[in-house]
């Protein structure tokens, strides 16, 4: 295969909603390029980009797909990727690495929720846009109506660079206002027939044509300077405007499509090789700060931003080389884990078809299989510059969360051990052990995300589970002085085991004051680890206690309150001062202590008016403004309190702060309520007392659980 210098090259992410058309795009692009001698359908479950076992059973794209076609000399890589909201962390790797996104609009249904997601997630990243109206053959199809929806969304930067002559079933030709020209596709693909526009579409193509070149003209200085004393721009120069357009996101062109009959796909090609973003276009910063803006002279860096397991071939990273060449054989550093990797086959994909090339320049994307400890966000280097790391890519934030847990005990480590095999594929799937839960938490972007990891679970692994409501972590506190002792004694031949231990105990806030009826001999502050502060006191007077045995009283009181006294949530903000006690000179040690610390504290927090304090997290909500109310309602339904409410576009913004026990499968109604069109954002904000109704209700649980076990 011929190698590509990186103004050879252009790197483009179909993006869009389901059902838009993208995979046949991408398959229609193949064949046009003659990278496929047969164009596969989603129907017949034969295409390049769905060829894993889960997407054939479901019946759609899940995971992005890396191919690549030729056209005119050029090489175009092309990542589909899938159309779903839940599926987001597939998206943004792929927008991070291509150079524009086309989005993919679906001409019979116009501007949906998976448009809109898209325009959100490309305007994020700052991305190169230009709109892809497919399905123009659809009997419902609606060329005027979809691009007005653009246009009224977006502005009026969005603008034809062709239109449909004979949109519906028919459809099969376009006016151009690139070449000005009218031109006829053959259905199936092949050799198109242009012809001069005729004349009864004359006028319309001419103020077309006068819009494209005054938004062209635009793109600099100099080819304003051009159009103003000319009054025209030739084609050349056109196709200059609108790359620096598109790159600077002051325009965004509308194609036209049908991807089934494989009408467009080329001449999409041509325009994309022609007019769309150099790969020097959209460098990737590094760790010191220096631009790799894919020159080959640069040393030789890639950046991994995706793994992906096939069977029997192992796992496979995708990377976009930023700097230099990579070689067949060359030894590379992976200089997040240090290690040294070799790249023993350098591949570029088609899906699961793959063509081993000897060197990839700056500017493409490639794939290698067998590397050792290399994975997503990972950067190679040459090893004569392993200090340089490639800015890694940001994933959202998840949105869903639910623990897992093994229906047979035995399958406990195996279940973890898969799972986090998982994260290295999909880093937007976070897998972790919640010490303080006692849960094996799985985190998503929605519950058609875990849904994926439910699949492979149940049909590759075979393992037993079951996913349960994860616990909330609570925590817990005290409002008033409280003053307990407690003696432990145990005697059972020979030595026996005794200690006795008073103590008061009061809230920890800033500006504190000690009680006075003892004196503090001695403080000791603690930064706990999950929040809060513990301050212990000695107060012992006249030898009561011995010193030594003060730090087996604190790990007693410590360990209580790793796990505290009414609900078994950690508790903190807790001033503890020890005051008086007895001790045995036979009997006495550190596990009698400890044990008496622990349960003096105990009966002290029981009567120090204690309390439950619940995670409450910030929240915002984005909506279109007619669905607004019912959100709304549902949030207050949530104890949801609205801290405010702005506009961003067409979408509602609303600004919440709701506890996170209200949280549970949020993401599953808000796509519910809104049809797919609302999406939210979450982070933690504080602590708060859960009202006096659900602290007896969690009370009364944790008593109940307590006598089960």
């Amino acid at each position: 295969m011929k190698v590509y210098e990186a103004n050879e090259i252009r790197n483009i992410a179909l993006v869009g909603g389901a059902k838009s058309g993208k995979t046949t795009l991408a398959e229609a692009m193949l064949f046009e390029g003659g990278k496929i001698k047969r164009r596969g359908s989603i129907d017949e479950k034969n295409t390049a980009s769905d060829f894993r076992e889960i997407e054939l059973d479901k019946g759609g794209s899940v995971v992005t797909t890396i191919l690549h076609s030729e056209y005119n000399g050029r090489k175009v890589n092309i990542i589909d990727t899938p159309g779903t909201a839940d599926y987001v962390g597939e998206v943004v790797p792929a927008l991070n690495v291509a150079d524009t996104a086309l989005i993919v609009v679906d001409a019979h249904e116009g501007l949906n929720v998976g448009v809109e997601l898209a325009w959100r997630n490309t305007s994020k990243l700052n991305m190169p846009v230009m709109f892809v109206i497919n399905q123009m053959d659809h009997e419902k199809a609606n060329f005027e109506e979809t691009v007005s929806q653009l246009q009224n969304a977006y502005g009026e930067k969005v603008a034809i660079v062709q239109y449909p002559i004979n949109q519906g079933s028919e459809f099969d030709t376009v006016i151009d206002l690139v070449y000005m020209k009218q031109i006829k596709f053959k259905r199936g693909g092949g050799d198109a027939v242009f012809s001069d526009i005729p004349a009864n579409e004359l006028e319309r193509a001419n103020e077309l044509e006068k819009i494209l070149i005054e938004a062209a003209a635009e793109g600099s200085e100099e080819l304003m300077e051009i159009y103003f004393e000319n009054d025209t721009l030739t084609i050349e120069q056109l196709r200059e405007g609108i790359r620096l357009g598109i790159a600077k996101r002051s325009y965004f062109p509308i194609f036209v499509t049908s991807a089934k009959e494989c009408i467009g796909a080329g001449r999409l090609m041509d325009f994309v090789i022609n007019s769309t973003p150099l790969p020097s276009s959209h460098p990737r910063e590094a760790n010191d700060g220096t631009m790799f803006y894919c020159d080959k002279s640069c040393p030789a860096i890639a950046f991994v931003f995706k793994t992906e397991v096939e069977p029997h071939l192992g796992e496979v990273a995708y990377f976009r080389v930023y700097g230099g060449t990579i070689t067949e054989g060359m030894d590379m550093i992976n200089s997040h884990s240090g290690s040294k990797e070799r790249i023993t086959q350098l591949l570029v994909s088609n899906g699961k078809a793959r063509e081993k090339v000897e060197k990839l320049h700056a500017g493409d994307i490639g794939a290698v299989i067998k590397l050792k400890s290399t994975h997503a966000n990972d950067t190679l280097v040459d090893l004569a510059h392993k200090e340089l790391s490639l800015n890694p890519i940001v994933f959202p934030n998840p949105i869903y969360t639910t623990a897992i847990k093994a229906v047979n005990s035995t399958d406990d480590e195996k279940l973890g051990s898969v799972l986090h095999d998982m994260h290295k594929s999909d880093p937007a799937l976070r897998v972790y052990y919640s010490r303080e839960l006692k849960q094996l938490i799985v985190e998503g972007m929605g519950e058609q995300h875990i849904n994926i990891a439910k699949w492979y679970l149940d049909k590759i692994y075979k393992i037993p589970f079951e996913f349960v409501a994860p616990k909330i972590p609570y925590r817990e506190t005290i409002t008033k002085q409280a003053k307990a002792d407690y003696r432990h004694k145990k005697q059972s031949g020979g030595s026996g085991q005794f200690g006795e231990v008073h103590l008061l105990i009061q809230p920890y806030f800033e500006g504190y004051k000690d009680p006075t009826e003892f004196p503090v001999r001695g403080v000791d502050t603690y930064d706990l680890t999950w929040g809060g502060q513990l301050i212990f006191s000695n107060c012992i007077v006249g030898g009561a206690i011995d010193a030594r045995f003060l730090p087996a009283i604190l790990k007693g009181i410590n360990e209580r309150m790793e796990e505290g006294p009414l609900t078994g949530s950690y508790a903190r903000d807790i001033m503890v001062y020890v005051y008086d006690g007895k001790m045995h000179p036979v009997d006495s040690n550190e596990i009698s202590f400890k044990l008496a610390g622990r349960h003096a504290f105990s009966a002290a927090f029981k009567n120090a008016g204690p309390k439950i304090m619940e995670p409450i997290y910030n929240i915002e909500v984005s909506v279109p403004e007619e669905i607004m109310g019912n959100v709304m309602t549902d949030l207050q339904g949530r104890r949801a309190i609205i801290m405010g409410m702005g506009a961003e576009g067409h979408y509602q913004i609303i600004k919440a702060k709701v506890p996170l026990s209200e949280m549970h499968r949020y993401s599953t109604t808000l796509s519910s309520l809104t049809s797919g069109r609302g999406t939210f954002s979450m982070d933690f904000a504080e602590y708060a007392q859960v009202p006096g109704d659900i602290q007896n209700a969690l009370l009364k649980s944790y008593e109940e659980e307590s006598k089960d076990e």
